[in-house]
């Protein structure tokens, strides 16, 4: 393996692919639903910024490593649903 392990990987897309991957991407970042969980965790930060280096978890409403959030705390992102957020 080259490089550092903790580099962010990019995936190998071709550059049509990447730019409709970009376009996807920007869209999902920009629905009412993201906008206000955004919004929610800039709010959140803002009030206490002793926070700073977690993400904060709409799932179980407190602040996580990001390895522990987005990892879902290790069972993966397909048991998540919209459902389970709280904004």
């Amino acid at each position: 393996m080259k490089g550092s392990p903790l580099q962010v990987r990019k995936q190998k897309l071709s550059p049509s692919a990447a730019k409709k991957k970009a376009a996807r991407d920007l869209a999902f970042a920009k629905t009412p639903a993201r906008r206000a969980k955004k919004a929610d965790s800039q709010k959140r930060h803002r009030a206490d910024p002793s926070k700073k280096g977690l993400d904060y978890d709409h799932k179980s409403a407190s602040f996580k490593s990001v390895k522990a959030n987005r990892g879902n705390d290790k069972q993966g992102t397909k048991k998540e649903g919209k459902s389970n957020y709280k904004i």
